[in-house]
């Protein structure tokens, strides 16, 4: 009779290691990451005080920076989030897909800093709309007595869809839904070992989806934005660099089995072999989108002295987008689930 095998020990569910290391460098990215909203912070606040802020010329009740130092915080913190989601997106898609040569960086270097910066924009999300509670407690523009204020600011600032005032009834929903997504899919990564490096990848790569949200977001509610010019056209050239590695990303990735040939879209016309041709075919036409907000510096935005008319998308069609996204996200974690073990009789 043998010996009936040891129970293995089950893997840690937290790759605790992995975090405690990423969070010693995260001291370094996050003082950096204050330090440029600080910058960021004095150039609003300066732009207020000389009156050369086109957010004035929708809101000129905004026009004392001292007393509305709360609401260009949380801008600052916007814009700070925008450039480290930008700076991790780059991270990332560079570490998915075929390293150059000539690269002077490990891919262990490169995914180090991707999950780094993506903690950090994290938090500089967080504090953005920690700011924007902030301001809504100070204002209290309803003149509601302490706990009404409170509960409110709560709702227009955590509870997705309360938001109902201006532009901001949209906006608000779809920065909620990117910080929402961005928790459980950025930090992912230190639980894949509870499920599974296919679905934590599979998963992962919604990712992107995150960082379009924030860019809507921005485009729809920063009011440095609002109106056509070099700011907005400055907006949508950072985005051509992401598009342009994205589509190379597609092209040459790291796994052999993603890579896709012509040849075996002519042989093997599978659905997902089809599927894919038609991502990297879509990629190519957001390139060519992007070039062209960016030469024209015209994308719909508002201009100024006009009036603006009816927004084009609601809150019905963002949530509708919500249910299909969470629909396939649903689908994919479903196809891309750990196999159950097959038990075995053990030998006698």
């Amino acid at each position: 009779m043998t010996t009936p095998a040891l129970p293995r020990k089950s893997p840690r569910r937290v790759d605790r290691r992995t975090l405690r290391t990423d969070l010693r460098h995260l001291m370094f990215d996050a003082v950096l990451a204050l330090a440029v909203t600080a910058l960021i912070f004095a150039l609003l606040y300066w732009r207020i005080d000389a009156g050369t802020s086109q957010t004035l010329d929708v809101m000129p009740e905004l026009d004392d920076a001292r007393v509305y130092w709360l609401y260009w915080a949380c801008q600052a913190f916007g814009w700070s989030a925008l450039l480290w989601a930008w700076v991790s997106v780059v991270f990332g898609l560079a570490r998915s897909m075929v390293p150059l040569r000539s690269s002077p960086f490990s891919h262990a270097q490169v995914e180090r800093w991707h999950r780094v910066t993506s903690i950090t924009t994290m938090l500089l999300m967080l504090a953005h709309a920690l700011a924007f509670f902030a301001e809504k407690m100070r204002a209290n523009d309803d003149g509601l007595g302490p706990v009404p204020r409170l509960l409110t600011a709560l709702a227009d600032t955590f509870v997705p869809g309360h938001y109902s005032s201006g532009t901001g009834e949209v906006a608000i929903l779809i920065g909620l839904i990117a910080l929402y997504l961005a928790i459980p899919l950025g930090l992912s990564f230190y639980v894949r070992s509870w499920t599974g490096s296919r679905l934590w990848r599979a998963l992962h790569r919604f990712v992107i989806v995150v960082y379009v949200l924030s860019v809507w977001h921005t485009l729809l509610y920063g009011t440095n934005v609002w109106f056509e010019g070099w700011f907005r056209t400055l907006v949508w050239a950072l985005q051509l660099p992401i598009a342009l590695l994205f589509l190379a990303r597609l092209l040459r990735p790291l796994r052999q089995e993603e890579r896709l040939s012509l040849r075996s879209v002519a042989q093997e016309p599978r659905p997902g072999v089809l599927a894919r041709s038609a991502g990297r075919l879509l990629t190519a036409a957001d390139v060519v989108v992007l070039l062209l907000a960016t030469v024209t510096g015209r994308d719909g935005g508002r201009t100024p002295d006009e009036e603006a008319g009816d927004m084009l998308v609601t809150q019905p069609m963002v949530w509708g987008g919500l249910a299909v996204l969470v629909t396939v996200m649903g689908a994919v974690a479903l196809a891309r689930r750990r196999p159950r073990p097959v038990p075995t009789t053990p030998a006698e």
